[in-house]
């Protein structure tokens, strides 16, 4: 199973209580650019929200020191201890939900902590899970086999 933000763009008002819930509780000041969740306005009244979906994970397979992994609850994680800042990871993603501030010295993005669903008014986000997909393990064995080509173990 793969535990996840679930997204409801056509509940999402645009009132930045979830932007401002996750900088705050993770980068301890509200800036936008330093949230793990997304809101972009399309016009209208209309919002896209984006963070990771937990399922793509070619940031897994991208990272040249195997800094980020898939915990038990099928979240994509970030060793920050083994990061070496290099944003291959923020190139790969194809969502742009792998984030990026310069003054940070690694990259970050959802881990489906629930902070930003309990400060949403209007339901438009919640922790939910979904199963495992083969798409999901793909990185996995693309990763074992360039450790495997590079000679080392699978």
């Amino acid at each position: 199973m793969i535990k996840y933000l679930k997204m409801d763009d056509q509940k999402c008002v645009g009132c930045m209580g979830c932007v401002t819930a996750c900088s705050t509780a993770y980068a301890k000041e509200d800036n936008p650019a330093k949230a793990r969740i997304q809101v972009q306005g399309l016009g209208a009244g209309r919002f896209r929200l984006v963070a990771c979906d937990q399922e793509c994970r070619r940031c897994v397979a991208e990272c040249p020191v195997q800094a980020i992994s898939v915990s038990k609850q099928g979240v994509v994680v970030i060793d920050r201890k083994l990061c070496v800042g290099c944003l291959a990871c923020v190139a790969v993603c194809p969502i742009e939900a792998m984030r990026y501030y310069p003054a940070e010295s690694s990259p970050f993005k959802c881990v489906a902590c629930g902070i930003c669903v309990k400060a949403c008014p209007k339901g438009a986000l919640e922790i939910a899970e979904k199963e495992d997909s083969p798409a999901s393990r793909f990185p996995f064995e693309a990763a074992a086999a360039v450790r495997k080509d590079a000679g080392g173990a699978e």
